[in-house]
Formats: structure tokens, C-alpha cells, sequence
């Protein structure tokens, strides 16, 4: 029996799909424009941390 057909039988699943794809995407978004507005100063010192050791 495919994975499909257990999911099929549960009641309600594509509440759990539907939900999973907002969080997914409103976290995309969110980074998205954090990392257009943040200061270009900050996310030069974040880029350099790996190599200042």
C-alpha cells in the first residue's frame, strides 16, 4: 500500500499541507525583507565571521 492511501483516509489532511505551505512561505517572505532592509554593514560583518578566525 502506497503512502498515499494512509494519507487519503485521514480525516482533515489538507489542513496539515495547507498550514505547513503559510508557515513555509510567510518565513520566505519575512527573511526576504529582513535581508533587503538589513544594514548592508551587518550582513557584511555576519559574511566574514567564518574567516576571522
Amino acid at each position: 500500500m502506497k503512502f498515499i492511501n494512509y494519507l487519503e483516509k485521514i480525516t482533515g489532511v489538507d489542513i496539515y499541507a495547507l498550514s505547513s505551505f503559510t508557515i513555509f512561505f510567510t518565513f520566505f517572505i519575512v527573511m526576504t525583507l529582513w535581508a533587503w532592509k538589513a544594514d548592508k554593514k551587518m550582513i557584511n560583518k555576519i559574511n566574514h565571521i567564518p574567516l576571522d578566525n
